[in-house]
């Protein structure tokens, strides 16, 4: 296979690791640093551009969002713009209609934004929408319409996306997730008929049924992804999982041609694979994998072979070869402080 490239953001030292993939192993090329409380990046590979969420530091009273582009040869990154924020900085951001739309999630300051990108750089906000303790937002794959997660109100807000990046909520704006759940991060599957939903206090993937035409969402069922054996209860708003040994769901990804979603889970620190039908519904784990210490981001090989995990409470990332719902650990590599968010490039 072409090599391609890994990034990985380490939270605690304020920087993205970058790594060469060979397909049997990582080697770090680079780390640059620099940007404050990063825990979130979107990676434009067509224009070797990164866009990365900072928290205030190095010199920024505010949260931003930091432009900055890629060397696929050295693994540097370089700022090329940066956009500051009123009111919170982003934990999530994802790309729309072929790179030229940033759309953001904002956890602590409970809003989402959407903004145009030209050269790299990220406008002011087109349209800012308000939910409590938004976590995730996803774009289907066409740019019309977007997906923002709120953890607090336990719900999806969808909206059809302009090209002008202007955010317009369907009927309805809202579709529920269990009453705390706590639903945080979610995926398209590739035929964009089905939503997967993660949720941190609860530990289920929830399926939603999606019209493409509308673009409305519609809840199906759930399926657990938490180790039933490890005296795991349900969360809730406020708690310290670590304290009371809570359910604590990070984050999700499709795999095997969209049969089978992993997970991440926190607390027993383990990946868990929840088989896919050919319709869509999901089978609750029965495989489960011990893995980096709280597990906060991991990232799937678009040919799906590998996963590359991050642990918060780590400073390597842990490398896997994947055979349907197993896992081989292949290599284990330094990356940095509070390692949480991975994606290949």
């Amino acid at each position: 296979m072409t090599d391609s490239l890994v990034l990985v953001a380490n939270s605690g030292d304020g920087s993205i690791s970058t790594f060469r993939f060979d397909g049997d192993s990582l080697e770090r090329l680079a780390v640059t640093g620099g940007l404050a409380g990063t825990s979130t990046f979107v990676v434009d590979g067509d224009r070797d551009l990164v866009y990365a969420g900072v928290k205030p530091g190095d010199g920024h009273e505010a949260s931003g969002i930091v432009t900055l582009r890629l060397d696929r040869e050295s693994g540097a990154l370089s700022e090329i713009s940066r956009r500051d924020l009123t009111g919170g900085g982003m934990n999530y951001l994802a790309l729309a209609s072929g790179g030229t739309v940033l759309l953001g999630a904002s956890y602590g300051g409970g809003f989402g934004i959407s903004a145009l990108v030209t050269d790299g750089v990220v406008g002011e906000p087109v349209s800012r929408i308000e939910y409590a303790n938004l976590h995730a937002v996803q774009p289907s794959a066409d740019g019309r319409f977007a997906y923002f997660v709120s953890l607090g109100d336990d719900l999806i807000a969808q909206y059809s996306l302009g090209a002008d990046a202007a955010l317009t909520p369907l009927d309805p704006p809202t579709v529920e997730a269990p009453t705390g759940s706590g639903p945080r991060h979610l995926v398209l599957n590739a035929a964009e008929d089905a939503v997967y939903v993660l949720t941190e206090f609860s530990g289920q993937v929830l399926h939603y049924a999606r019209d493409g035409e509308t673009g409305a969402l519609e809840l199906r069922e759930g399926a657990d992804f938490f180790h039933p054996t490890q005296g795991l209860s349900v969360s809730r708003f406020g708690a310290d999982p670590r304290d009371e040994h809570l359910i604590w769901g990070a984050d999700l990804h499709l795999a095997d041609g969209g049969r089978r979603v992993w997970a991440s889970e926190r607390t027993a620190s383990t990946l868990s694979s929840i088989a896919v039908a050919a319709d869509g519904s999901l089978t609750s784990s029965g495989s489960f994998v011990a893995t980096e210490p709280q597990p906060r981001g991991f990232a799937v090989s678009p040919d799906g072979r590998h996963l590359v995990v991050a642990g918060e409470l780590s400073t390597t990332v842990s490398l896997y070869t994947a055979g349907g719902d197993q896992l081989q650990l292949l290599q284990q590599v330094e990356t940095g402080d509070k390692a949480n968010w991975v994606r290949f490039v």
